[in-house]
């Protein structure tokens, strides 16, 4: 039986625009505010609906928040929610690579944010281990002996997804598919598993605003295109392959130039992906950020609406109940492993250590205190660190 729809598209929107706002930390963290938000505390969705949205949105290439996203706009209203949920998620944050990117050609370089990130990046830290675990007690158990022998198949799947990203710094959407299968097979083998598929395949003068060219415009929309097209999981998947062609094929960026890319969409909130908009606009202005952030964004929107309503009426059976099970185990792990990976690179001293725990307790102990307060703190934190 369908869930009542408790929520207006007007409502959906306006929710996932305040995220795309103040939704700091990454795919992690965002993937965590949503379950948070809509199915523990507004109960606009359920959590069997949210589950199934985390499976698709890892089994489909493209970024895992904004796929999410889309999906969940997607339940109840379908293309149009889906479309408008997209931009409002989106919108924000791209607006701020932007205006950062006009900021970097106008300055010639942001070095005060290296400082800000040496305080955000450790405070994000703490933000998303919180949100992983999180995840983790409600999607595969909570932390007893009982429930933990109960589903000792789903923390083995959920120990593998860890340690396979942290050995290969990339999620495996093969070893997702497997882990459901398996699950599958162990707890509700299907009658027709060898007569059809249990997914459909998956298929301005002095800040460089109007400086572009045809040319560049193209090459832009072709390769993030295929950056959206074939990467799968978190903004830490797409990011070697982002480097690959901007720096080393197409040369449109030095290496300094794309570390402070990355330093901007980490200390901005939304997508990581939308790094994507800040690098477009140093290639070729305001349009090359809109090809840029349109071509990377639009496989994922096509993928989602033309698999979720396959995958709602097939998510039905019990069958494909254990292998979105299965699925989501090794996915929890794999962002887990994300964390660990983001963690070893942003967590480089003592006093970055400690703006991390001290995030992660203010968190649990200070009721009124939210993830945009710690941001903003830790990124003053780290610019007086920075300054002695």
């Amino acid at each position: 039986m369908e869930t009542a729809i408790r929520y207006s598209l007007k409502d959906l929107v306006i929710y996932f625009l305040k995220l795309g706002t103040w939704g700091f930390g990454g795919p992690v963290a965002l993937v965590g505010y949503m379950q948070r938000d809509l199915v523990e505390h507004k109960k606009w969705l359920t959590e069997e609906e949210y589950k199934e949205g985390l499976a698709l949105s890892q089994l489909a290439p493209g970024p895992l928040a904004a796929q999410l996203g889309i999906y969940i706009g997607f339940v109840h209203y379908r293309i149009l929610g889906a479309t408008l949920v997209g931009l409002a998620f989106v919108l924000p944050s791209f607006i701020m690579v932007v205006l950062l990117g006009m900021a970097y050609k106008l300055y010639s370089g942001l070095p005060w944010m290296q400082a800000v990130f040496y305080g955000v990046g450790a405070a994000v830290i703490g933000i998303i281990s919180m949100s992983a675990y999180k995840l983790t007690i409600k999607s595969i158990s909570k932390l007893n002996a009982e429930a933990i022998k109960t589903n000792w198949i789903l923390w083995l799947f959920y120990i593998i997804g860890i340690v396979v990203t942290v050995v290969t710094q990339r999620e495996e959407v093969l070893l997702f598919i497997l882990t459901g299968i398996v699950y599958m097979l162990v707890k509700a083998p299907p009658l027709w598993i060898r007569k059809q598929s249990v997914i459909p395949s998956i298929l301005l003068a002095g800040i460089g605003f109007w400086e572009y060219t045809s040319d560049n415009l193209i090459k832009i929309g072709l390769f993030f295109a295929k950056a959206g097209t074939f990467v799968f999981g978190s903004g830490l998947a797409i990011v070697p392959f982002l480097h690959a062609g901007v720096v080393q094929q197409y040369r449109w960026l030095t290496e300094a130039q794309f570390v402070d890319s990355v330093a901007v969409a980490m200390i901005t909130p939304g997508p990581v992906v939308i790094t994507v908009g800040f690098i477009g606009y140093l290639v070729a202005g305001f349009p090359g950020a809109g090809v840029a952030a349109l071509a990377t964004f639009l496989p994922c929107f096509l993928f989602t609406i033309i698999l979720a309503p396959s995958f709602k009426k097939i998510a039905k059976n019990k069958s494909i109940k254990a292998f979105v099970d299965g699925i989501t185990a090794s996915v929890i792990g794999a962002l887990v492993g994300s964390v660990i990976i983001i963690a070893t690179r942003s967590i480089i001293d003592i006093p970055t250590a400690l703006i991390a725990i001290i995030a992660v307790f203010a968190l649990i102990y200070v009721k009124k205190i939210q993830e945009p307060h710690v941001i903003f703190a830790a990124a003053v934190l780290g610019v007086i660190i920075k300054s002695v």
